[in-house]
């Protein structure tokens, strides 16, 4: 691939993973670009255009969207749902990377924009019994998403629908379900479940405490798409026909406590259970609907969520022990 690729929040999870893919692919023409030092990227790469900038400056947008031809923009502040429900603000504000993106690419002649969405733009009152049903791309209507992260993302699906038929740039939105795996955030506050459901085994594991604090009652309903589904998927979305936000995410579904049972499996461990009734816990239950990404695709996220988890878990248990011995590790 001749033309530049710019990945928009390169240093984050899954900004570093398209990456590798890209590379692996190869693709040698990549710019990078992450608010955070360099140092604090999830993965880097030397042969890689790397960049440090904020994308809520007008210039910077435009600075990064110069000479490029595709944008993944990636780039948010966001974590967790510990994060998403104490910091709705920072949230909202992702608003003004995405608009200033889309500006700059205009300006700049991109040919092709993907912006990363979320299934958080799903209507909370579709999602509040304990058995999750199927949601489908149309199910973000009537609006009543969640507060803050998912108005945020709700709003700049729209936007990339106004700037391609007001500007000509083909947008495409991928609405990401729940995505883990090795080379992201496992500590800190912004992880997701199943990093931090692994790295609480672990610690129990390595301090001989037998013990293990649930955020909910564990009957949340939840999929998890494997960090290599969703870089494969995004690209196929990237490169499609597909015009309308499409659901990106795996449909098999499980319960909190059967995620910790899980990871109990791997770590050869049985826990003694708490449970944290007053900690964020998000919807009750949330689903991908796959349907349009076969019709469209001929394909969707396959990985099952056992052997993901085996892989999430061992690197994990590599990086805690790295942090225990003195290591510099990001988490």
């Amino acid at each position: 691939m001749s033309e530049t690729v710019l990945v928009a929040g390169a240093g984050g999870f899954i900004g570093g993973s398209l990456i590798a893919d890209l590379r692996a692919q190869g693709t040698t023409n990549i710019r990078a670009v992450d608010i955070k030092p360099m140092d604090r990227w999830y993965r880097r790469f030397d042969d890689v255009d790397n960049r440090q900038m904020d994308l809520k400056i007008d210039s910077n947008c435009i600075e990064a969207c110069d000479g490029v031809g595709q944008v993944y923009q990636l780039a948010a502040d966001m974590g967790g749902m510990g994060f998403i429900e104490n910091n709705k603000t920072d949230c909202m504000l992702n608003v003004l990377i995405t608009t200033r993106m889309l500006m700059a690419a205009v300006e700049k002649g991109v040919d092709r924009f993907l912006f990363a969405s979320s299934a958080c733009v799903y209507n909370v009152e579709k999602q509040k019994g304990h058995e999750a049903i199927l949601l489908k791309e149309e199910d973000a209507y009537p609006a009543m998403p969640e507060d803050g992260y998912g108005w945020e993302k709700l709003f700049s699906e729209r936007m990339c629908r106004h700037f391609r038929e007001d500007h000509g740039i083909t947008t495409r939105v991928v609405r990401y379900h729940n995505v883990y795996g090795p080379h992201g955030t496992w500590d800190g506050g912004r992880e997701k479940a199943p990093a931090a459901i692994c790295r609480k085994v672990i610690a129990a594991l390595e301090t001989g405490d037998h013990t293990i604090e649930i955020w909910g009652d564990g009957k949340q309903t939840r999929t998890f798409m494997f960090i290599d589904d969703c870089v494969r998927g995004t690209q196929m979305i990237m490169h499609s026909d597909i015009e309308e936000p499409i659901n990106l995410g795996s449909d098999e579904q499980v319960h909190i406590s059967g995620l910790v049972d899980i990871i109990e499996q791997i770590a050869g461990v049985t826990l003694e259970r708490s449970y944290d009734l007053s900690a964020p816990k998000g919807v009750n239950a949330r689903s991908s609907d796959n349907t349009m990404i076969r019709e469209q695709l001929g394909w969707a996220p396959d990985t099952p969520l056992r052997r993901g988890l085996e892989q999430t878990f061992h690197w994990i248990h590599d990086q805690y022990r790295a942090r225990q011995s003195g290591q510099n590790v990001v988490q």
